[in-house]
């Protein structure tokens, strides 16, 4: 089932999206050489609950941080462990909150130190493509048409976009309908319409598209070995043009 939010509700979904945006700016100062996972993890859920949120990933289907910290060859959901950050390396990470009922989601992926320029460039083209399925986002199109203006975009630099894992609907619960896949035909799926909220998040590889899991069930990465990066933004949909709510807004620095 598709929802169509009223204003309080996108206000509250807002509320939740500015303090997963607020702590990943907070963490973003941790992102360098030396730094360990875990430290960076905790630091996030502890300034989600300063917050009056919760994390909305800690215990969701058994996981068992507040980020998905997924470095280099990992796409999606590597768990926060021990592990130390090292010079050159790229690390996505993705934060949800609750609070007061509604969700926020978030993702970003960031430079660790001084890194390649073919990592610089995967960044910056899956930036950019979360940019283009964002501007697609707007009432009597596609879900289809968002998919479909990352994947064409993408793939002319000969990335390519993961299947398996997807966008997705978002308020009174972390993952509603509809998926939003992040490669399509135009035209397809459900038609937008406004008042709908999505988290809108290419996954986009350097090398071929498949994934694997790890044997903890969690980490995904590129069968290949090579890099992938993830950006996230979640979006009301509005008859003036999207809103992205997870943007920090002015009055909070």
């Amino acid at each position: 089932m598709v929802h169509i939010r009223t204003q309080r509700e996108i206000d509250l979904i807002t509320a939740s999206c500015q303090i997963v945006a607020d702590t990943l700016e907070l963490i973003s100062e941790d992102i360098k050489p030396g730094a360990t996972l875990i430290d960076i993890d905790l630091k996030a859920e502890n300034y989600i609950r300063s917050q009056g949120a919760r994390p909305a990933f800690k215990g969701y289907m058994g996981f068992p941080a507040t980020l998905c910290v997924s470095v280099n060859d990992e796409v999606v959901h590597g768990i926060p462990n021990n592990r130390i950050l090292e010079d050159g390396q790229i690390v996505g990470i993705d934060c949800g909150a609750e609070k007061e009922g509604y969700y926020g989601d978030h993702a970003r992926t960031f430079a660790v130190g001084n890194i390649s320029d073919d990592k610089r460039k995967l960044m910056e083209i899956t930036q950019e493509s979360l940019k283009k399925g964002i501007a697609a986002a707007i009432p009597d199109n596609y879900v289809s048409d968002i998919g479909h203006a990352i994947q064409s975009y993408v793939e002319g630099f000969g990335y390519s976009v993961v299947r398996e894992l997807v966008g997705h609907g978002i308020g009174a619960n972390l993952h509603e309908d509809p998926q939003i896949p992040n490669y399509g035909k135009p035209k397809q799926g459900y038609m937008l319409r406004e008042g709908m909220c999505i988290a809108i998040e290419p996954m986009i590889n350097q090398g071929v598209k498949e994934i694997k899991t790890d044997s903890d069930g969690w980490t995904v990465r590129t069968v290949d070995g090579a890099d992938s990066a993830h950006f996230e933004h979640t979006v009301a949909i509005t008859n003036d043009g999207p809103i992205i709510l997870s943007q920090r807004s002015h009055n909070n620095g």
